[in-house]
Protein backbone atom coordinates (compact mmCIF):
# COMPACT_ATOMS: atom_id res chain seq x y z
CA UNK A 1 0.00 0.00 0.00
CA UNK A 2 1.07 3.57 -0.68
CA UNK A 3 1.89 5.63 2.41
CA UNK A 4 1.29 9.38 2.37
CA UNK A 5 1.01 12.36 4.70
CA UNK A 6 -1.79 14.92 4.46
CA UNK A 7 -0.38 18.32 5.33
CA UNK A 8 -2.83 20.77 6.91
CA UNK A 9 -1.85 24.44 6.94
CA UNK A 10 -3.07 26.94 9.54
CA UNK A 11 -3.15 30.46 8.09
CA UNK A 12 -3.37 32.52 11.26
CA UNK A 13 -3.65 36.07 12.50
CA UNK A 14 -3.64 36.80 16.24
CA UNK A 15 -5.03 33.35 17.11
CA UNK A 16 -3.37 31.76 20.14
CA UNK A 17 -5.62 29.32 21.96
CA UNK A 18 -7.41 27.20 19.36
CA UNK A 19 -4.40 26.50 17.07
CA UNK A 20 -2.49 25.13 20.06
CA UNK A 21 -5.42 22.94 21.07
CA UNK A 22 -5.97 21.81 17.48
CA UNK A 23 -2.30 20.84 16.99
CA UNK A 24 -1.94 19.02 20.29
CA UNK A 25 -5.14 17.00 19.95
CA UNK A 26 -4.26 15.89 16.41
CA UNK A 27 -0.84 14.77 17.64
CA UNK A 28 -2.47 12.84 20.49
CA UNK A 29 -4.89 11.15 18.07
CA UNK A 30 -1.84 9.55 16.40
CA UNK A 31 -3.84 8.86 13.25
CA UNK A 32 -2.88 6.32 10.60
CA UNK A 33 -5.85 5.67 8.34
CA UNK A 34 -6.40 3.20 5.55
CA UNK A 35 -8.39 4.78 2.73
CA UNK A 36 -8.57 2.72 -0.44
CA UNK A 37 -5.01 1.81 -1.38
CA UNK A 38 -3.46 4.49 0.83
CA UNK A 39 -2.23 4.52 4.41
CA UNK A 40 -2.52 8.13 5.57
CA UNK A 41 -1.14 10.10 8.46
CA UNK A 42 -1.39 13.84 9.14
CA UNK A 43 0.87 16.78 9.84
CA UNK A 44 -0.07 20.33 10.82
CA UNK A 45 2.00 23.38 9.97
CA UNK A 46 1.51 27.12 10.46
CA UNK A 47 1.62 28.96 7.14
CA UNK A 48 4.30 31.64 6.82
CA UNK A 49 3.84 34.93 4.97
CA UNK A 50 6.57 35.24 2.34
CA UNK A 51 7.11 36.12 -1.35
CA UNK A 52 5.87 33.46 -3.75
CA UNK A 53 6.00 32.62 -7.42
CA UNK A 54 2.60 32.35 -9.06
CA UNK A 55 3.73 28.94 -10.35
CA UNK A 56 5.11 27.77 -7.01
CA UNK A 57 3.47 24.45 -6.07
CA UNK A 58 1.38 24.43 -2.89
CA UNK A 59 2.60 21.94 -0.30
CA UNK A 60 -0.67 21.76 1.61
CA UNK A 61 -3.61 19.42 1.11
CA UNK A 62 -5.90 21.74 3.05
CA UNK A 63 -5.60 25.18 4.64
CA UNK A 64 -7.69 26.46 7.52
CA UNK A 65 -7.69 30.18 6.85
CA UNK A 66 -8.14 33.07 9.27
CA UNK A 67 -6.59 35.86 7.19
CA UNK A 68 -8.07 36.29 3.71
CA UNK A 69 -10.92 38.55 4.80
CA UNK A 70 -8.39 41.30 5.56
CA UNK A 71 -4.81 40.36 4.60
CA UNK A 72 -4.34 40.54 0.84
CA UNK A 73 -1.03 38.67 0.53
CA UNK A 74 -2.46 35.54 2.10
CA UNK A 75 -5.70 35.96 0.16
CA UNK A 76 -3.88 36.02 -3.16
CA UNK A 77 -1.62 33.11 -2.20
CA UNK A 78 -4.66 31.03 -1.34
CA UNK A 79 -6.51 32.02 -4.53
CA UNK A 80 -3.43 31.09 -6.56
CA UNK A 81 -3.23 27.74 -4.77
CA UNK A 82 -6.89 26.95 -5.35
CA UNK A 83 -6.56 27.64 -9.08
CA UNK A 84 -3.14 26.12 -9.68
CA UNK A 85 -3.06 23.27 -7.15
CA UNK A 86 -6.72 22.49 -6.31
CA UNK A 87 -6.09 23.41 -2.67
CA UNK A 88 -9.10 22.93 -0.39
CA UNK A 89 -9.49 25.87 1.98
CA UNK A 90 -11.83 26.79 4.82
CA UNK A 91 -13.34 29.19 3.58
CA UNK A 92 -13.51 29.59 -0.19
CA UNK A 93 -11.73 32.95 -0.80
CA UNK A 94 -14.05 34.02 -3.61
CA UNK A 95 -17.12 33.40 -1.49
CA UNK A 96 -15.59 35.53 1.27
CA UNK A 97 -14.65 38.41 -1.03
CA UNK A 98 -17.88 38.68 -2.99
CA UNK A 99 -20.51 37.75 -0.42
CA UNK A 100 -20.50 40.67 1.96
CA UNK A 101 -23.50 41.29 4.23
CA UNK A 102 -25.47 43.11 1.53
CA UNK A 103 -25.39 40.11 -0.83
CA UNK A 104 -26.20 37.63 1.91
CA UNK A 105 -29.23 39.66 2.97
CA UNK A 106 -30.52 39.72 -0.61
CA UNK A 107 -29.88 36.02 -1.16
CA UNK A 108 -31.63 34.89 2.00
CA UNK A 109 -34.56 37.24 1.32
CA UNK A 110 -34.81 35.54 -2.08
CA UNK A 111 -35.05 32.17 -0.30
CA UNK A 112 -37.74 33.51 2.02
CA UNK A 113 -35.85 33.94 5.29
CA UNK A 114 -37.32 36.73 7.49
CA UNK A 115 -34.37 39.13 7.21
CA UNK A 116 -35.28 42.51 8.77
CA UNK A 117 -36.24 45.41 6.46
CA UNK A 118 -32.98 46.87 5.14
CA UNK A 119 -32.10 49.88 2.95
CA UNK A 120 -28.77 50.91 1.43
CA UNK A 121 -27.55 54.52 1.43
CA UNK A 122 -25.09 56.18 -0.93
CA UNK A 123 -21.89 57.18 0.92
CA UNK A 124 -22.05 60.51 2.70
CA UNK A 125 -18.71 61.46 1.16
CA UNK A 126 -17.90 60.38 -2.37
CA UNK A 127 -14.84 58.27 -3.18
CA UNK A 128 -11.55 60.02 -3.89
CA UNK A 129 -11.80 59.62 -7.64
CA UNK A 130 -11.44 62.23 -10.34
CA UNK A 131 -14.90 61.47 -11.77
CA UNK A 132 -16.70 61.29 -8.41
CA UNK A 133 -17.90 64.91 -8.15
CA UNK A 134 -19.09 65.04 -11.75
CA UNK A 135 -20.89 61.72 -11.43
CA UNK A 136 -22.70 62.76 -8.25
CA UNK A 137 -23.66 66.15 -9.68
CA UNK A 138 -25.27 64.49 -12.69
CA UNK A 139 -26.74 61.36 -11.17
CA UNK A 140 -26.74 61.70 -7.40
CA UNK A 141 -30.37 62.06 -6.41
CA UNK A 142 -31.13 64.27 -3.44
CA UNK A 143 -33.04 62.38 -0.79
CA UNK A 144 -34.58 62.94 2.61
CA UNK A 145 -32.71 60.69 5.04
CA UNK A 146 -35.54 60.72 7.55
CA UNK A 147 -37.88 59.31 4.87
CA UNK A 148 -35.61 56.26 4.76
CA UNK A 149 -35.54 56.09 8.54
CA UNK A 150 -39.33 56.20 8.73
CA UNK A 151 -39.68 53.56 5.99
CA UNK A 152 -37.44 51.24 8.01
CA UNK A 153 -38.93 52.34 11.33
CA UNK A 154 -37.38 53.64 14.53
CA UNK A 155 -35.37 52.46 16.34
CA UNK A 156 -33.08 51.02 13.70
CA UNK A 157 -29.42 50.26 13.11
CA UNK A 158 -27.12 52.02 10.68
CA UNK A 159 -24.03 49.96 9.85
CA UNK A 160 -21.52 49.34 7.04
CA UNK A 161 -22.89 47.03 4.36
CA UNK A 162 -19.69 44.97 4.60
CA UNK A 163 -18.87 45.46 8.26
CA UNK A 164 -17.78 43.08 10.96
CA UNK A 165 -16.97 43.14 14.66
CA UNK A 166 -19.54 45.91 15.32
CA UNK A 167 -17.41 48.35 13.28
CA UNK A 168 -19.35 51.56 12.62
CA UNK A 169 -22.64 50.23 14.03
CA UNK A 170 -25.05 52.72 15.63
CA UNK A 171 -28.50 52.14 17.10
CA UNK A 172 -30.60 55.19 16.28
CA UNK A 173 -33.90 56.23 17.81
CA UNK A 174 -34.78 59.30 15.75
CA UNK A 175 -34.13 61.18 12.55
CA UNK A 176 -31.59 63.34 14.36
CA UNK A 177 -29.67 60.30 15.55
CA UNK A 178 -29.75 58.84 12.05
CA UNK A 179 -28.42 62.06 10.51
CA UNK A 180 -25.57 62.27 13.03
CA UNK A 181 -24.55 58.66 12.39
CA UNK A 182 -24.78 59.08 8.61
CA UNK A 183 -22.74 62.30 8.70
CA UNK A 184 -20.02 60.45 10.62
CA UNK A 185 -19.93 57.52 8.17
CA UNK A 186 -17.77 59.40 5.62
CA UNK A 187 -17.01 57.14 2.62
CA UNK A 188 -18.55 53.97 4.10
CA UNK A 189 -21.54 52.55 2.24
CA UNK A 190 -24.19 52.07 4.90
CA UNK A 191 -27.24 49.94 5.53
CA UNK A 192 -30.18 51.11 7.60
CA UNK A 193 -31.81 48.05 9.10
CA UNK A 194 -34.92 47.45 11.16
CA UNK A 195 -34.32 46.75 14.83
CA UNK A 196 -36.12 43.62 15.99
CA UNK A 197 -37.76 45.09 19.06
CA UNK A 198 -39.36 42.90 21.69
CA UNK A 199 -37.30 39.78 20.94
CA UNK A 200 -37.21 37.17 23.68
CA UNK A 201 -34.19 35.11 22.56
CA UNK A 202 -30.88 35.92 20.86
CA UNK A 203 -28.96 32.94 19.50
CA UNK A 204 -25.70 32.50 17.66
CA UNK A 205 -25.15 29.36 15.61
CA UNK A 206 -21.73 28.27 14.37
CA UNK A 207 -21.45 25.89 11.44
CA UNK A 208 -18.28 23.89 10.75
CA UNK A 209 -19.00 21.70 7.76
CA UNK A 210 -22.31 19.94 8.48
CA UNK A 211 -21.88 20.34 12.27
CA UNK A 212 -23.87 23.16 13.87
CA UNK A 213 -23.61 24.44 17.43
CA UNK A 214 -26.56 26.48 18.73
CA UNK A 215 -25.74 28.85 21.61
CA UNK A 216 -27.73 31.43 23.52
CA UNK A 217 -26.12 34.85 23.22
CA UNK A 218 -26.42 38.08 25.20
CA UNK A 219 -25.05 41.07 23.22
CA UNK A 220 -25.54 43.37 26.22
CA UNK A 221 -23.12 41.42 28.43
CA UNK A 222 -19.35 41.97 28.60
CA UNK A 223 -17.48 40.12 25.85
CA UNK A 224 -16.41 37.29 28.14
CA UNK A 225 -20.03 36.59 29.15
CA UNK A 226 -21.97 36.99 25.88
CA UNK A 227 -22.04 33.29 25.07
CA UNK A 228 -24.37 31.99 27.76
CA UNK A 229 -24.07 28.56 29.33
CA UNK A 230 -27.60 27.26 28.86
CA UNK A 231 -29.02 23.94 27.71
CA UNK A 232 -32.78 24.28 27.37
CA UNK A 233 -33.48 27.57 25.59
CA UNK A 234 -35.11 26.09 22.46
CA UNK A 235 -37.40 23.18 21.79
CA UNK A 236 -36.77 20.43 19.24
CA UNK A 237 -38.45 22.07 16.22
CA UNK A 238 -36.72 25.40 16.94
CA UNK A 239 -33.33 23.70 17.20
CA UNK A 240 -33.88 21.96 13.86
CA UNK A 241 -34.96 25.25 12.31
CA UNK A 242 -31.78 27.00 13.47
CA UNK A 243 -29.60 24.14 12.23
CA UNK A 244 -31.36 24.11 8.85
CA UNK A 245 -31.02 27.89 8.59
CA UNK A 246 -27.26 27.72 9.26
CA UNK A 247 -26.79 24.90 6.73
CA UNK A 248 -28.83 26.81 4.14
CA UNK A 249 -26.68 29.93 4.45
CA UNK A 250 -23.38 28.05 4.39
CA UNK A 251 -24.32 25.71 1.57
CA UNK A 252 -25.65 28.54 -0.60
CA UNK A 253 -22.37 30.46 -0.35
CA UNK A 254 -20.01 27.50 -0.20
CA UNK A 255 -18.82 28.26 3.34
CA UNK A 256 -17.34 25.65 5.67
CA UNK A 257 -17.02 27.87 8.74
CA UNK A 258 -19.48 30.64 9.51
CA UNK A 259 -21.73 32.01 12.23
CA UNK A 260 -25.27 33.39 12.26
CA UNK A 261 -27.03 35.63 14.76
CA UNK A 262 -30.81 35.34 15.03
CA UNK A 263 -33.44 37.06 17.16
CA UNK A 264 -36.69 35.34 18.10
CA UNK A 265 -39.78 37.53 18.17
CA UNK A 266 -43.29 36.07 18.38
CA UNK A 267 -41.89 32.62 17.64
CA UNK A 268 -40.07 33.73 14.44
CA UNK A 269 -36.26 33.76 14.19
CA UNK A 270 -34.95 36.76 12.25
CA UNK A 271 -31.35 36.34 11.01
CA UNK A 272 -29.50 39.65 11.38
CA UNK A 273 -25.81 38.87 10.88
CA UNK A 274 -24.69 35.80 8.97
CA UNK A 275 -21.71 36.64 6.75
CA UNK A 276 -18.76 36.07 9.03
CA UNK A 277 -15.61 35.12 7.15
CA UNK A 278 -13.66 34.66 10.38
CA UNK A 279 -16.04 33.52 13.15
CA UNK A 280 -15.14 33.89 16.79
CA UNK A 281 -12.96 30.94 17.81
CA UNK A 282 -11.36 32.22 21.03
CA UNK A 283 -11.59 30.68 24.48
CA UNK A 284 -11.89 34.14 26.03
CA UNK A 285 -15.34 34.58 24.53
CA UNK A 286 -16.54 31.03 23.83
CA UNK A 287 -15.25 29.51 27.13
CA UNK A 288 -17.64 26.58 27.87
CA UNK A 289 -18.52 26.19 24.18
CA UNK A 290 -14.92 26.35 22.92
CA UNK A 291 -13.95 22.66 23.28
CA UNK A 292 -16.92 21.44 21.24
CA UNK A 293 -16.08 23.83 18.40
CA UNK A 294 -12.43 22.77 18.40
CA UNK A 295 -13.55 19.14 18.15
CA UNK A 296 -15.89 19.97 15.28
CA UNK A 297 -13.04 21.69 13.43
CA UNK A 298 -10.75 18.71 13.96
CA UNK A 299 -13.30 16.27 12.57
CA UNK A 300 -14.23 18.33 9.50
CA UNK A 301 -10.69 19.37 8.57
CA UNK A 302 -9.36 15.81 8.88
CA UNK A 303 -12.19 14.55 6.68
CA UNK A 304 -11.51 17.23 4.04
CA UNK A 305 -7.77 16.57 4.04
CA UNK A 306 -8.00 12.78 4.11
CA UNK A 307 -10.52 12.52 1.29
CA UNK A 308 -8.95 15.35 -0.74
CA UNK A 309 -12.27 17.13 -0.83
CA UNK A 310 -12.60 19.26 -3.95
CA UNK A 311 -13.27 22.97 -3.84
CA UNK A 312 -16.15 24.07 -6.06
CA UNK A 313 -14.91 26.44 -8.77
CA UNK A 314 -18.19 28.37 -8.68
CA UNK A 315 -21.33 28.81 -6.61
CA UNK A 316 -24.35 26.84 -7.81
CA UNK A 317 -27.53 28.57 -6.63
CA UNK A 318 -30.18 27.17 -8.95
CA UNK A 319 -31.01 24.07 -6.82
CA UNK A 320 -31.88 26.40 -3.93
CA UNK A 321 -33.94 28.67 -6.18
CA UNK A 322 -35.80 25.64 -7.52
CA UNK A 323 -36.88 24.75 -3.98
CA UNK A 324 -37.77 28.41 -3.36
CA UNK A 325 -40.20 28.30 -6.28
CA UNK A 326 -42.16 25.39 -4.83
CA UNK A 327 -45.54 26.09 -3.27
CA UNK A 328 -44.57 24.79 0.16
CA UNK A 329 -44.75 26.12 3.71
CA UNK A 330 -41.56 27.98 4.52
CA UNK A 331 -40.26 25.46 7.04
CA UNK A 332 -40.53 22.70 4.44
CA UNK A 333 -38.64 24.84 1.96
CA UNK A 334 -35.97 25.56 4.58
CA UNK A 335 -35.60 21.82 5.22
CA UNK A 336 -35.24 21.33 1.47
CA UNK A 337 -32.46 23.94 1.29
CA UNK A 338 -30.65 22.26 4.20
CA UNK A 339 -30.89 18.85 2.50
CA UNK A 340 -29.11 20.29 -0.56
CA UNK A 341 -26.32 21.47 1.74
CA UNK A 342 -26.10 18.12 3.52
CA UNK A 343 -25.64 16.40 0.18
CA UNK A 344 -22.98 18.91 -0.88
CA UNK A 345 -21.17 18.46 2.43
CA UNK A 346 -21.26 14.67 2.04
CA UNK A 347 -22.90 14.14 5.41
CA UNK A 348 -23.19 10.36 5.09
CA UNK A 349 -19.55 9.97 4.04
CA UNK A 350 -18.46 12.36 6.80
CA UNK A 351 -20.33 10.42 9.48
CA UNK A 352 -18.92 7.11 8.23
CA UNK A 353 -15.41 8.60 8.23
CA UNK A 354 -15.84 9.81 11.83
CA UNK A 355 -17.29 6.50 13.02
CA UNK A 356 -14.56 4.49 11.31
CA UNK A 357 -11.47 6.60 11.92
CA UNK A 358 -12.21 9.21 14.59
CA UNK A 359 -14.17 7.28 17.20
CA UNK A 360 -11.55 8.15 19.84
CA UNK A 361 -11.72 11.94 19.31
CA UNK A 362 -14.11 12.45 22.23
CA UNK A 363 -11.89 10.54 24.64
CA UNK A 364 -8.65 12.21 23.54
CA UNK A 365 -10.22 15.68 23.53
CA UNK A 366 -11.72 15.21 27.00
CA UNK A 367 -8.30 14.30 28.38
CA UNK A 368 -6.66 17.29 26.68
CA UNK A 369 -9.22 19.88 27.82
CA UNK A 370 -8.60 18.82 31.41
CA UNK A 371 -4.82 18.99 31.11
CA UNK A 372 -2.20 21.54 32.23
CA UNK A 373 -1.30 22.02 28.54
CA UNK A 374 -4.80 23.30 27.84
CA UNK A 375 -4.71 25.60 30.87
CA UNK A 376 -1.42 27.02 29.59
CA UNK A 377 -3.12 27.96 26.31
CA UNK A 378 -5.95 29.64 28.21
CA UNK A 379 -3.40 31.58 30.24
CA UNK A 380 -1.53 32.64 27.08
CA UNK A 381 -4.70 33.92 25.43
CA UNK A 382 -5.83 35.79 28.54
CA UNK A 383 -2.35 37.31 28.90
CA UNK A 384 -2.58 38.68 25.35
CA UNK A 385 -5.90 40.44 26.01
CA UNK A 386 -6.21 41.37 29.69
CA UNK A 387 -4.30 43.78 31.92
CA UNK A 388 -1.75 42.18 34.22
CA UNK A 389 -3.87 42.46 37.35
CA UNK A 390 -6.74 40.50 35.74
CA UNK A 391 -4.79 37.69 34.09
CA UNK A 392 -4.99 35.15 36.91
CA UNK A 393 -8.63 35.97 37.69
CA UNK A 394 -9.82 35.45 34.14
CA UNK A 395 -7.58 32.47 33.50
CA UNK A 396 -9.28 30.71 36.42
CA UNK A 397 -12.69 31.91 35.23
CA UNK A 398 -12.35 30.48 31.72
CA UNK A 399 -10.56 27.37 32.97
CA UNK A 400 -13.41 26.69 35.39
CA UNK A 401 -15.97 26.89 32.57
CA UNK A 402 -13.91 24.48 30.47
CA UNK A 403 -13.81 22.07 33.40
CA UNK A 404 -17.58 22.34 33.65
CA UNK A 405 -17.71 21.37 29.96
CA UNK A 406 -15.45 18.41 30.74
CA UNK A 407 -17.90 17.23 33.40
CA UNK A 408 -20.92 17.53 31.11
CA UNK A 409 -18.97 15.83 28.30
CA UNK A 410 -17.94 12.95 30.57
CA UNK A 411 -21.57 12.53 31.65
CA UNK A 412 -22.69 12.52 28.00
CA UNK A 413 -20.10 9.92 27.03
CA UNK A 414 -21.07 7.76 30.00
CA UNK A 415 -24.73 7.85 29.01
CA UNK A 416 -23.96 7.01 25.38
CA UNK A 417 -22.00 3.90 26.38
CA UNK A 418 -24.18 2.90 29.30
Amino acid sequence: MQRSTRLIGLSLGADICWPGAYEQIIRKLNLELTLGDEVIDFAVERVKVEPFSLQQPCRYDMVLDRLTHWFHTSREWIKKSVIMDSLYVLNNPWAIQSMEKHTTYCAMMKLGLPVPETWMLPPKTGPEHEDSNQMMQQYGKLFDLNTVGEAVGYPNFIKPYDGGGWRGVSRVKSGGDLKAAYDASAQSVMHVQESIEGYDLFVRTVGIGPQVEVMRYDPTAPLHARYVVDFFFTNGPEWKYLVDQMLTINGFFGWDFNSCESLRRDGVFHPIDFANACPDFQVTSLHFHWPALVKNMIRWSLFCAATKRKVSPNLSWEPYFEVARRDLPFRERLAGYADITRERMQVDAFREFCDTHLSHVDEVALEFFGSPACKALVHAKVSALYPAHEIEKFTEHFWGLIQFWCKTEADRMSRSTG
